[in-house]
């Protein structure tokens, strides 16, 4: 009860005493800020994070004993990496190791903090830690300046989409609080950050260590007039796209207790809702109108994200699990076929041809991707690559087994955000953030199909295999008909046709009109498995 009674008192000081009912009513009235603290090696996240919390009065009286160094009691003497650094591997090496969240509350505002290891190897526990925030702290050591992590962790804070980037320019007291290099990294970080697509960033000069322009303004900046660390965390605009967002409810389940009531069970992702609504389920394309909004409290007039509700429609139509309903005039779109940016959170290599399990919303599909580039974090320039190993980021083509009703990340976390996983182990093995779909004029995917037309039905049964093994939708047919090749091309598959007359293999596709059939003889090789191979590769490049 120590941080409820410090906070009673803050609350009560020269006012009319607070209950704790009131106290509680006005809590649930605050908004929260979800963020991360990234960095370099040693830059003082935790220790950030420590006084932070300290400071504000948000931590219990044996937390604080168990971390002071000494008997004294004094602030000088607290070890406030500790406060937030919980693992044992973490105390001893004196890093962080995983993230750590911590929860906090000043009369203002609730917080959750994403503690970030800075070590370069940890790369993805950053994206984790990332992946929900609002708002980034990049710390920056005064005396090292801006290092390759910093630049690491800032574009993946540009790529997740966070708009609010703090840049704590930590241990000034190091630098003798100097003003010339606050200005200096004052103006290469904004420069940094344009570079980015970083839409706002705050630069502080602070002490972590000394509590300097964290919860108080210190007197040892004079020439700077700007807020502190808190005072900016409680200030900044967080809500301010959200009345404007696209309708998305992802359908996680489907709730049918009796035959009068068939209602459609989810987290809304984003933007409100209310009966009377047009709606569009995907990706059938049906429509209707929100008939309901019901919750376990009882019905509501309206919802928003990120509520979870369930809706009835006026009109019954079929809709499962992995299905999405949005407003019928902004809806997303509904591909098998995106580019997306990839960070790669697993030990073992990416796999050229590999076929992934992709886990998007509520389905989960299989996935075949291609690497178009690696992204250099020194420079943020591309470097050729076919494979991405740990903590590597890079730009990918991905095609599905299904479509799947997408938005680009940087306008819906939820639709705009996919995993891998690798079916062999389970293991979630990279990170995918969507920039943008392959639509024809029509709005359908653009993604069509592969038909091998082969010199007999023994090159046939390898190649199945082969394909079946990797994923692919397979379809065998002896037809010769144009238009039933056209509409199994149209379709998605791959598609394999014997010939007694063929003496050489061809690959047909679909023309970009979809009307006519690209042919193209693929060279000869001696031996079954040769002549297999090279058909394989061939349909990679068809990529």
């Amino acid at each position: 009860m120590a941080v409820l009674s410090n906070v009673l008192d803050d609350l009560n000081e020269g006012t009319t005493p607070f209950t704790i009912e009131e106290f509680l009513a006005a809590e649930q009235q605050k908004d929260l800020l979800c963020f991360t603290t990234a960095g370099s090696v040693d830059d003082g996240k935790s220790t950030l994070i420590g006084r932070l919390l300290y400071d504000s009065r948000s931590v219990y009286e044996d937390q604080v004993k168990t971390v002071t160094r000494s008997s004294s009691g004094e602030a000088s003497a607290i070890d406030f990496a500790l406060l937030t650094d919980g693992l044992r591997a973490e105390r001893e090496q004196g890093i962080t190791i995983d993230v750590a969240y911590r929860f906090f509350a000043t009369p203002k505002r609730k917080f959750i903090i994403a503690d970030t290891p800075g070590h370069e190897q940890y790369t993805r526990n950053m994206v984790t830690g990332a992946s929900t925030a609002d708002l980034a702290i990049v710390l920056v050591d005064a005396r090292k300046g801006i290092l390759t992590q910093s630049r690491r962790h800032g574009f993946i804070a540009s790529l997740l989409g966070i708009r609010h980037v703090v840049a704590a320019i930590n241990k000034m007291d190091l630098v003798d609080f100097s003003e010339k290099v606050y200005r200096t990294l004052h103006n290469d970080l904004h420069g940094l950050a344009a570079k980015l697509g970083i839409r706002e960033l705050t630069a502080i000069p602070i002490s972590a260590l000394l509590g300097d322009n964290v919860v108080t303004r210190s007197e040892q900046t004079p020439w700077y007039d700007g807020p502190t660390l808190l005072e900016h965390l409680e200030s900044v605009p967080i809500a301010e796209d959200l009345p404007d967002a696209a309708f998305r409810l992802p359908v996680q389940r489907v709730i049918r207790p009796n035959q009068d009531f068939r209602g459609f069970a989810g987290q809304i992702a984003s933007g409100t809702v209310t009966p009377g609504d047009r709606i569009i389920a995907l990706p059938s394309g049906r429509t209707s109108r929100i008939k309901g909004i019901h919750t376990f409290d009882g019905d509501l007039d309206s919802a928003f994200a990120p509520q979870s509700v369930a809706v009835t429609l006026e009109d019954e139509i079929d809709i499962s699990r992995g299905d999405l309903i949005a407003h019928v005039d902004d809806a997303p779109a509904v591909s098998n076929s995106f580019s997306a940016s990839l960070v790669w959170l697993h030990a073992g290599p990416f796999v050229p041809g590999k076929t992934y399990l992709l886990k998007h919303t509520a389905q989960t599909v299989k996935a075949h991707l291609r690497v178009a580039h690696r992204l250099d974090i020194e420079t943020l320039e591309p470097q050729q690559s076919a494979v991405l190993r740990l903590n590597e980021i890079g730009e990918v083509e991905v095609r599905t087994s299904r479509s799947l009703m997408l938005d680009p990340y940087r306008e819906n976390r939820v639709t705009g955000s996919f995993i891998l996983i690798d079916p062999a182990s389970n293991a979630t093995v990279g990170a995918g953030m969507v920039h943008y779909t392959k639509l024809d004029k029509d709005g359908r995917s653009q993604i069509n199909g592969t038909l091998l037309l082969l010199p007999g039905e023994v090159l046939v049964s390898v190649l199945e295999e082969k394909l079946t093994t990797r994923g692919k939708d397979v379809v065998i047919t002896s037809s010769q008909k144009p238009e039933v090749w056209q509409s199994l091309l149209y379709a998605g598959f791959t598609v394999l046709v014997p010939s007694k007359s063929q003496a050489q293999a061809e690959i047909i596709t679909l023309a970009p009109d979809a009307h006519e059939l690209l042919r193209r003889p693929v060279a000869r090789h001696d031996g079954l498995k040769a002549q297999a191979d090279a058909l394989l590769r061939e349909l990679e490049n068809e990529f």
